[in-house]
């Protein structure tokens, strides 16, 4: 017989989960941000943090990106990226979430004269004291920017080569529409070839073909976003057959405009058509909420039930990269924290 719990949302908060689409640079909150840049010396266009918060309206993912790109300048020092990183665990904590699998852009930071060890080193000591003090595990998924070319990116993939036993995969966000997967077929090969998991922003305002050539080009392990594959019922089916996680972001498609509105926000199309969905917070700082707001909004929203919200929490480790034996240590958790 299930346990009781008050409400759905006493149950979120306690329910074990892995969160599979977080940019860590988009966990920047403006309070970060301002010590930063005082720490660094830098000038911010903006006087206080409510004046960051108020320039957090976007209407398109474009304008959320001007900012984004904005804020990540005040990331200097090998001590910024281990702040930037343990903040979000412990916040990642307080939501129950026992693992993590976070994407960050080096190409951000190394066009900006940032070193890639210094990015990698500050963010893999700020994973090391999330396991140490929480128990909780994470992966590295390093991202190519997709509005840049195909040259900016195999320089990145070479430039983290010696770095190679600290990252899981390689990924691809920025700006979808215009910027194919295709786009970086041959540096997807040979990020394979060292071994790397591979997953692609693919369907979120791009077109299902995108999600086409994610799988059938770039021949990714997971796909990010997909929203839009609802609209290819071939796709859809496919994606059911083949168990493909999609790592789902509500609230960043509500912010982004994705959805005009949370009911209507595909996440109960996509369980119903057997997708293997799961729910993740993208870019919190940016988008108003972490992992556990967006199982809230879902479930305020009417779209998804108790049984659903064990169904997503599963989904996210069967969707992780994380070895069988772990995947079921957290399955086994899962049960024995709903009843």
């Amino acid at each position: 017989m299930p346990k009781p719990f008050p409400s759905l949302d006493a149950f979120i908060a306690g329910l074990p989960k892995a969160e599979l689409h977080l940019h860590i640079e988009g966990s920047l909150e403006p309070e970060l941000m301002f010590a930063l840049a005082q720490r660094n010396r830098i000038a911010l266009p903006f006087k206080s943090v409510e004046e960051v918060r108020a320039a957090y309206e976007f209407s398109n993912l474009q304008d959320f990106l001007d900012i984004y790109y904005q804020g990540a300048d005040v990331l200097r020092t090998e001590q910024d990226f281990h702040d930037l990183a343990k903040a979000y665990f412990d916040r990642a904590h307080a939501d129950s979430v026992r693992h993590a699998e976070i994407f960050f852009d080096p190409q951000t930071h190394t066009d900006r004269g940032i070193p890639m060890s210094v990015v990698m080193d500050g963010l893999t000591s700020g994973m090391k004291a999330a396991e140490a003090e929480y128990g909780l595990t994470s992966k590295l998924i390093l991202c190519f920017l997709r509005h840049l070319d195909e040259d900016a990116a195999f320089a990145t993939l070479k430039a983290a080569e010696p770095f190679l036993d600290r990252l899981t995969g390689v990924g691809l966000d920025s700006s979808e529409v215009g910027h194919p997967p295709s786009k970086f077929t041959r540096v997807f090969d040979a990020a394979g070839a060292l071994g790397l998991k591979k997953v692609a922003h693919a369907g979120e305002e791009g077109p299902p073909e995108y999600v086409h050539e994610a799988l059938d080009i770039l021949k990714v392990d997971r796909i990010d976003h997909g929203n839009r594959s609802l609209e290819d019922a071939h796709l859809t089916s496919r994606l059911a057959r083949l168990g493909m996680t999609l790592t789902v972001c509500p609230l960043s498609n509500l912010k982004l405009c994705v959805v005009t509105d949370m009911a209507q926000h595909p996440i109960r199309t996509m369980l119903n058509k057997g997708l293997r969905a799961t729910l993740n917070s993208d870019d919190p700082a940016y988008f108003g909420g972490y992992v556990n707001d967006n199982y809230r909004a879902v479930a305020a929203s009417g779209l998804v039930d108790r049984d659903d919200l064990i169904t997503l929490a599963r989904n996210s480790f069967l969707g992780s990269f994380l070895g069988d034996a772990e995947v079921f240590r957290h399955l086994d958790e899962i049960e024995a924290y709903a009843g």
